[in-house]
């Protein structure tokens, strides 16, 4: 997507629930659909009432919002989708030109401090009905539950303010996710600098996704995920970004340390303990690129990575080895509107990994996938959103490890009812059109289970 970098005034409207780094832009089966979700008839009536509930005008303002006295329609077309104004505000150093206004006014111009400490919250909780499973890919012990409340889904603490007059800082750090209550984990976590020695180059300093060049996860409406991402491991590492426009173009060139954000190793000085710590264990680094522009109305980009990344062995394939492999993706996205209300976007990536599995280190394995999604928001109380997700295994199908489950195939259509501006009710259901398998070796692996489900649930920022 071709990066926009001039900020024009807002209308009385910006919101920050959602501070993101620059974004890019047959019968039986049919029986098993029905069957899943006329299990789930209590929930389809709590997601009626939901729908019926009565909204009320917005008064919520998350931190940018309370920032610069603005609402959230000014930022977002509907909660987290940014509009417009909003792609201008992040590519602007996520700030308005009056940003050294709203700074405490302490008589020293060398001093940008927030008037007040600038933190958010976004939170969300689900009640889902599903067919999943989680299976056990060396006994083939299963775990089930035909309804689930997830709640608390997610709690998260953002915060984000400009430091001077090019330098902003933003991160965020989940202190409850999916059922993972007693961990803080920290993912967004960066320093970006708008004007390296005056040479209009963007330098980002931190943990950031690769994938977030393209298309930010965390603006998605659905609640279903952008799954390529996450199978082509692209998604948060810690490492450097540039960006620039040249012309009619928006490039990002960006390296990372290629093993993840949470691994870091000891240093040790002749068997006695230093202070500090490796955050990453070799010499190699992932290379990424990034190049977008606009086509008419379309904006389309081309995104290359290569780098290393841990094999795999053990009983299929579930451990790291001690090698590391070679990897490289591809991937051409694009996206654009029709009208005023509705928006489309498009993601495919090939993938190439060299000598991945222990148990044959000489073959390579190369698979494929991407995304498409179409979001219709017609006023501001509903947003209607469909991702289609699909992949395929590739050189890994019937290898009998856990990346046969790489292969996916899926629709997801979400409504969203905003009762205020930051606060939304969703109703989502997947369809998952591929086929239950059975086992091709010793372990069991491949898509043994149907990946059905409907969910109801609360999602929040304030």
């Amino acid at each position: 997507m071709k990066r926009i970098t001039s900020l024009a005034p807002p209308a009385r409207d910006v919101h920050a629930a959602m501070p993101v780094p620059p974004p890019r832009r047959r019968s039986g089966r049919r029986r098993l659909i029905l069957r899943a979700i006329l299990r789930s008839a209590p929930l389809l009536l709590l997601g009626v009432w939901l729908a019926l509930l009565p909204a009320q005008r917005a008064s919520a303002m998350p931190e940018f919002a309370r920032r610069y006295n603005l609402s959230c329609a000014a930022c977002h077309s509907a909660f987290p989708r940014l509009n417009k104004f909003g792609e201008v505000f992040i590519a602007n150093n996520m700030r308005l030109p009056n940003w050294m206004e709203t700074a405490d006014q302490l008589g020293d111009d060398r001093l940008a401090l927030p008037e007040h400490v600038p933190l958010a919250i976004r939170a969300q909780a689900y009640v889902q009905a599903r067919q999943g499973k989680a299976i056990d890919p060396v006994t083939g012990a299963s775990q089930s539950a035909a309804t689930d409340f997830q709640s608390p889904y997610l709690l998260k603490l953002l915060s984000s303010a400009p430091l001077s007059k090019d330098i902003t800082y933003y991160f965020y750090a989940i202190m409850a996710e999916k059922g993972g209550n007693g961990e803080i984990v920290v993912e967004d976590a960066w320093f970006r600098h708008a004007n390296i020695f005056g040479s209009g180059i963007g330098m980002m300093l931190g943990q950031f996704s690769l994938s977030d060049a393209m298309f930010p996860r965390e603006i998605r409406l659905p609640f279903q995920d952008y799954m390529v991402y996450r199978m082509a491991g692209i998604t948060y590492d810690r490492g450097v970004q540039f960006d620039r426009d040249v012309g009619p173009f928006g490039i990002t060139l960006g390296f990372t340390n290629g093993n993840g954000i949470t691994d870091n190793f000891k240093i040790n000085g002749t068997g006695y303990s230093r202070p500090d710590r490796m955050f990453d264990s070799d010499n190699s680094k992932t290379v990424f690129a990034h190049l977008g522009t606009d086509i008419g109305p379309v904006g389309v980009g081309l995104f290359g990575a290569s780098g290393k990344q841990r094999g795999a062995t053990g009983p299929a394939a579930m451990d790291k080895s001690q090698r590391n492999t070679d990897k490289r993706v591809v991937g051409v996205d694009a996206s654009g509107d029709i009208g005023a209300q509705v928006h489309w976007y498009a993601q495919y990536l090939w993938n190439d990994w060299r000598g991945f599995l222990d148990v044959d280190p000489t073959r390579n394995y190369r698979w494929n996938g991407g995304f498409a999604g179409l979001d219709w928001i017609p006023d501001d109380r509903w947003a209607f959103s469909a991702l289609y997700n699909y992949a395929g295994a590739g050189d890994f199908a019937r290898s009998n490890t856990i990346y046969e489950g790489i292969a996916i195939n899926s629709l997801s259509l979400t409504a969203s009812r905003y009762f205020m501006r930051n606060v939304k009710g969703i109703v989502e259901l997947n369809i998952d059109f591929k086929n239950k398998t059975k086992p091709t070796g010793p372990y069991f692996t491949g898509h043994l289970s149907r990946e059905n489900y409907i969910l109801f649930g609360f999602d929040t920022a304030f």
